[in-house]
C-alpha cells in the first residue's frame, strides 16, 4: 500500500513539474519578445531575461532527469 502512495505522490509532483515548465517557457519567450522589440533595453529587463532563462533550463533539465515528457 506504500509503494501505491509513492507512485501517486510521484505523479502528481511531476505534472507539477510540467505545468512549471510549460509556465517559466512561456516567460523566457515573452520575456525574449520584450528585448527583441525594444530599442534599448535597461539591465533590469536584461537580468529578469537572465533570470527567466536560467529558471526554464533548471526546470528541462529536471524533467529530463526524471524523464517527465509524455
Amino acid at each position: 500500500m506504500l509503494f501505491k502512495k509513492k507512485g501517486k505522490l510521484r505523479k502528481e509532483f511531476n505534472q507539477e513539474l510540467f505545468s512549471q515548465l510549460e509556465i517559466a517557457k512561456r516567460e523566457w519567450m515573452r520575456q525574449k519578445s520584450l528585448i527583441e522589440k525594444s530599442v534599448e533595453p535597461s539591465e533590469d529587463i536584461l537580468g529578469e531575461l537572465k533570470v527567466a532563462e536560467t529558471k526554464y533550463f533548471f526546470l528541462l533539465r529536471e524533467a529530463k532527469r526524471r524523464k517527465v515528457f509524455l
